[in-house]
């Protein structure tokens, strides 16, 4: 690669004039002064890297401004070049451009303190979505940086890449997908599949290449009785061409299908479970002769009715508009057909890219600004958000994704991930909907707010003008809430009322799910120290502001416990050590364990060891009555949870007023665990039931799931941890 190939693709006078050319030439030769001497893991010298990257951007017909910033990304970090010297030979936006880059490849420790360098990582991508809001050029410079990097990542160790492989299907290849730049989308989910699987990587590609010229001829077959179908109606053809769906894209259809890939052993297989494995894609001048085109392709061949979609009247978020249809072909298989204008097929491969093509005067298209507001909105709120691993989940589950599509009653499309609820909908609507939100109808019909949304659903969200969220609606255990966007809102309206209210709120949260777990005598300070609260104050503070939900307090209670206990194990375990049950017994000489059935150990309980006469060892709580009673205190040993250990038997205790069905939704909700069910009793007094369950539990998190969802229940008073 050499700057004259880059030059040549901008030759065109309407790309860049003769000032172009000469910041690119200086943008490289500073480059090159400033890289001299580096050499990349495989030995070639550094500035192939930056020649790449441009090249990238080029083939984009990106503006020279954004050609020469990937020119010189890398020149701040690597080498003593500042920005300010590149303010002052090439201007701002150049030097913006690439101090922009920079940061998202380097942090300021002083900034923000000494971080691990997982922590490291979640900042840089941090400041790379955030990048992403006030100039998209950084990011597709960063973008290009990344692809090169993904094609040359043979001379890494096999741990480098693999962390690259995964940090790029997660995060990158979805941005690429989320600005509509589909040919680099494609290839970095490639790379990254075949570094991470390559068995499966090579296997898929081994079968679509054995049938590829096959197909190919199939393909051609087809256009060439479309081609002339069309000429014949007179519709003007700018392009006609066969696709075939890239192997990472294949491999997800077979994976969403629960198909193992070893149960796929040629290329027919993958043609009858993916339809759009291969397809047509139709190019025309007007929109007008998109939907002509339709028209005769579904006269030429038969259409399948739920196999069309027509993004060009209703265009995803990410630009992206063209008609698809699947019909059988002349040789009874499915085959896609796509739909589309020029400047649609150029946003399809190019997305966002295709709108920064260089004009004369620097003038950006003002349509182009309209459809990327979607990108700042869904910035606005991130820039609260200051702790960068909620940050990075936040757009992980909100921007990346699966999404569904619904709709307002006015038709107003709404973009969520799947799994969103109506509150979700209620609060990418507004957030004033979203709090004052107390039930919905989709499709005409009354829903639970925990009801998840699908594609085309309409949804009228029912407020009510007093009040404000609930608590509830931020615990991940009920499923009211999908997308960090809503949680976040949510918060921030329990932070804004008063402190002391919020104190006895969660001061009373605190108290109540520890009461229901059996676990009264574990001091709120000792659970605040767990959270590095130092004032108990600021502990409830958080809990009743929604920062800290019960489900986190109880999983903290049960790690700590647990990594306390390996700590109380000796580095060279003392012999005889007996395993049973997966409880580890110290010094017993290999006596039978079992746990205590008047108090009901569980895992993440702190636990004491009893050595009984011709039982072995019964394993109780710490704070078991029994234990607290017993004179015989010589008899007690230690004993911890094994590292791995399996279910434990607890007994739960449900008051409820009596009524029809309700065993059996205790039941479902029980069995949606996954959780065995060993016992259940009921007694019924004046038509208030009492039941109790035996359950087997794998930890105490997954109890207070169950106890959460069983007290919502209609008709249940309480729901609690029985102990003896």
């Amino acid at each position: 690669m050499n700057i004259q190939t880059i030059l040549d693709k901008l030759a065109a006078p309407d790309i860049v004039s003769e000032n172009d050319r000469q910041l690119i030439l200086e943008a490289y030769e500073l480059a090159q002064a400033a890289h001299k001497g580096q050499t990349r893991t495989s030995g070639e010298p550094y500035i192939q890297h930056c020649l790449e990257v441009a090249d990238l951007l080029a083939d984009f017909r990106l503006d020279p401004l954004t050609i020469a910033a990937g020119l010189l990304h890398d020149v701040v970090e690597d080498s003593l070049v500042k920005v300010a010297d590149l303010e002052r030979h090439f201007g701002q936006e150049v030097a913006q451009l690439v101090d922009g880059v920079t940061k998202l490849s380097k942090i300021d420790l002083s900034e923000i303190g000494q971080l691990s360098p997982d922590e490291q990582q979640m900042e840089n991508l941090r400041k790379m979505f955030l990048a992403m809001s006030r100039d998209v050029r950084v990011v597709l410079v960063k973008l290009a940086d990344r692809l090169h990097n993904m094609r040359t990542l043979e001379p890494l160790s096999e741990d480098q890449r693999k962390r690259i492989a995964e940090e790029t299907l997660e995060i990158f290849a979805p941005v690429a997908n989320r600005l509509g730049i589909g040919q680099w989308q494609w290839e970095l989910e490639d790379l990254s599949f075949r570094h991470l699987q390559s068995g499966h990587y090579h296997k898929i590609a081994k079968l679509v290449a054995e049938q590829r010229t096959f197909r190919e001829r199939e393909i051609q077959r087809h256009i060439e009785v479309l081609h002339q179908r069309l000429t014949q109606e007179g519709i003007p053809i700018v392009g006609i061409s066969g696709r075939l769906k890239h192997i990472y894209g294949i491999y997800r259809k077979i994976e969403k299908l629960g198909i193992p890939l070893e149960y796929i052993h040629d290329t027919e297989q993958i043609n009858e479970l993916i339809h759009d494995s291969a397809g047509i894609r139709v190019i025309t001048q007007t929109v007008a002769d998109c939907y002509h085109t339709l028209g005769i392709i579904h006269g030429l061949w038969r259409p399948i009715s739920d196999k069309f979609h027509d993004y060009i009247a209703d265009p995803k978020n990410n630009l992206y508009q063209s008609l698809h249809t699947t019909v059988v072909g002349n040789n009874g298989r499915h085959l896609e057909v796509q739909i589309r204008t020029w400047e649609m097929h150029r946003t399809a491969e190019y997305g966002i890219a295709a709108h920064w093509r260089y004009k004369e005067g620097g003038k950006r298209d003002p349509v182009f600004e309209a459809k990327i507001a979607w990108l700042r909105s869904l910035m606005e709120w991130w820039q609260e958000v200051t702790d960068a691993g909620e940050f990075v989940e936040a757009m992980k589950t909100d921007i990346f994704q699966d999404r569904v599509y619904a709709f307002t009653p006015q038709g107003k499309l709404i973009d969520l991930p799947v799994g969103a609820t109506p509150l979700d909908f209620a609060y990418h609507v507004h957030t004033e909907i979203g709090h004052h939100c107390r039930g919905a109808r989709v499709n005409g019909k009354l829903v639970s707010l925990d009801y998840q949304l699908k594609n085309g659903d309409q949804v009228e969200i029912l407020t009510t003008r007093r009040g404000g969220p609930s608590r509830d609606w931020l615990n991940p255990a009920l499923g009211y809430v999908k997308t960090n966007r809503a949680r976040n809102k949510i918060r921030q309206w329990f932070r804004h009322q008063d402190r002391e209210q919020s104190i006895a709120q969660g001061r009373e949260i605190v108290e109540r799910e520890l009461r229901r777990l059996g676990l009264e005598k574990l001091s709120h300070e000792t659970v605040a120290r767990l959270f590095n609260y130092e004032k108990i104050a600021d502990f409830y503070a958080a809990v009743g502001f929604g920062d800290i939900h019960t489900q986190q307090i109880v999983s903290k209670i049960a790690e700590t416990r647990s990594r306390e206990e390996e700590e109380k194990l000796p580095l060279t375990p003392l012999p005889p050590v007996s395993t049973v049950e997966d409880i580890q017994v110290q010094g017993t000489g290999g006596l039978l364990t079992h746990l205590a059935r008047c108090c009901h150990p569980l895992p993440g309980d702190d636990i004491i060891g009893y050595v009984t006469r011709g039982r072995g060892v019964t394993v109780h709580r710490h704070e078991c009555p029994n234990i607290l009673r017993l004179n015989d205190q010589e008899r007690l040993i230690e004993v911890s949870w094994g590292t791995h250990p399996q279910t434990a038997p607890a007994t739960i205790q449900i008051t409820a007023y009596d009524r029809t069905r309700l065993i059996s939704e205790i039941s479902n909700i029980i069995g949606a665990e996954d959780i065995n069910i060993a016992a259940v009793n009921q007694e019924v007094r004046k038509n208030i039931a009492t039941i109790y369950i035996t359950i087997q539990v794998n930890n105490m998190a997954q109890l207070s799931r169950v106890l959460t969802k069983i007290e919502r229940l209609p008709n249940v008073i309480e729901a609690h941890r029985h102990i003896g």
